[in-house]
């Protein structure tokens, strides 16, 4: 794989979103790729289970020059525990806007919560794994039935 096109590594666990909103303001998929590891994992936000640096490229470079190429992502509350001095996990919750529906009629804005695991190197703070998990207000679960759809089981 060519090398992976140059981004700066965050230098504090906590500015590594932030650093991932820039690479996707990019609107290339290499430069979200050079925040990972080479053997780095991704779970997206539908399950889809990416692993090493080629395989976060792609999808992303798709998604950010087609849906996506219109969105911003903005970093929320950020969440940031230390696993000794060379680890940390950093959660974050994204507001996206600007997404095309698969019509080509604007989508509405969405929340997801991205988990980062990170490791320090020389360069900086670089993810080893992440996951994205959709935000969906007010909901508790999914249920499989005729498809899938959220569901809650309160009575509000």
């Amino acid at each position: 794989m060519a090398a992976p096109t140059p981004i700066d590594l965050p230098q504090r666990p906590g500015d590594f979103p932030a650093a991932f909103a820039r690479a996707w303001a990019t609107r290339e998929g290499a430069a979200i790729a050079a925040l990972f590891a080479e053997d780095t994992e991704f779970v997206n936000v539908t399950g889809l289970w990416w692993q090493g640096r080629a395989a976060i490229a792609r999808p992303h470079d798709y998604a950010l020059k087609s849906f996506f190429a219109s969105t911003t992502l903005r970093p929320g509350r950020i969440a940031t525990r230390h696993l000794g001095e060379d680890h940390a996990v950093v959660r974050c919750r994204f507001h996206m806007t600007g997404q095309r529906a698969p019509d080509g009629s604007a989508a509405g804005p969405r929340q997801t919560i991205l988990i980062f695991v990170l490791q320090r190197t020389a360069e900086g703070w670089q993810a080893v794994s992440a996951q994205n998990t959709e935000v969906m207000p007010g909901q508790e679960t999914y249920v499989a039935q005729d498809g899938i759809s959220t569901a809650n089981y309160r009575k509000l």
